[in-house]
């Protein structure tokens, strides 16, 4: 099975196959159906899971004259005119991952590996 990173790297490659279309909230939607069923299924939280969860809360550190309740409209709010919010996101998750792979060495996925179209 897939690691999360790993499953949002595919989303960000081929979003049409897993969303319809490049769209956030879709994805917000799409991984917290991922998460409900892992629950779902007695299944812990993963490292990146957890990492994870601190995503909402590093995208209000980096945009905090944003006030939205998700991260797909903080990113939306805070995109810049001339870019599409798909690209913006995956940039803001690139940053993110080499980020929190930084802050845990423990963590089985390097920043290269994360590499997106």
């Amino acid at each position: 099975m897939l690691d999360l990173y790993d499953l949002i790297h595919n989303i960000c490659k081929r979003p049409a196959m897993y969303l319809g279309h490049p769209s956030l909230s879709n994805l917000r939607t799409f991984l917290a159906g991922y998460t409900f069923a892992r629950r779902q299924q007695g299944l812990s939280a993963t490292d990146q899971e957890e990492a994870f969860t601190t995503f909402p809360t590093w995208i209000q550190q980096q945009f905090p004259s944003q006030n939205h309740p998700y991260w797909d409209q903080l990113i939306l709010a805070a995109c810049p005119s001339d870019r599409d919010p798909w690209d913006f996101f995956v940039q803001l998750f690139q940053e993110f991952t080499a980020t929190t792979v930084q802050n845990d060495r423990s963590h089985q996925t390097e920043p290269s590996e994360l590499v997106f179209p």
